[in-house]
């Protein structure tokens, strides 16, 4: 998935995510990771706003998040 935003950003959204949804990162990452077993970025972001009636930004945010620590323990 491309950023359209700096990586600073991305930090911001994700750091305000607990604050603004009641739920802590990890809650989050663990929702994407049982969610449906979705392939796109898109579809992923898509799913988590339906679901949990989230904004795109924060929803986007997540799934790169999602993304980024995935790849990292790949490492």
């Amino acid at each position: 998935m491309t950023l359209m935003y700096s990586a600073e950003t991305h930090q911001n959204l994700i750091s305000r995510i607990p604050a603004v949804t009641g739920r802590s990162i990890d809650d989050w990452l663990h929702a994407v990771a049982e969610g449906p077993g979705l392939h796109r970025c898109e579809e992923k972001i898509e799913w988590l706003r339906r679901e949990y009636e989230i904004s795109y930004g924060y929803a986007k945010a997540l799934v790169h998040e999602f993304d980024l620590r995935r790849a990292a323990a790949r490492m």
